[in-house]
């Protein structure tokens, strides 16, 4: 019976490859969270005031109603 050991160690090569494709997923993950609030923006100004009000939203409070997730009050 043999054993045989490898102990591989770790590759800057890889190591930097990890760390690329992880900042590429976020980044690509942001780009779509902007996108799409900003469409949502955009969906929310081509609407007249009276299609506003029936929501409770002001055409002053568009971009506070689509980012308030993002504030604490």
């Amino acid at each position: 019976m043999a054993n045989i050991t490898t102990n591989i160690p770790a590759s800057p090569l890889r190591d930097g490859w990890k760390k690329f494709t992880a900042a590429l997923a976020r980044g690509l993950e942001r780009h779509s969270q902007v996108t799409s609030r900003r469409n949502r923006i955009e969906a929310l100004e081509a609407k007249s005031d009276a299609e506003l009000a029936a929501m409770g939203i002001r055409r002053d409070d568009i971009a506070y109603h689509v980012f308030k997730d993002l504030f604490y009050a």
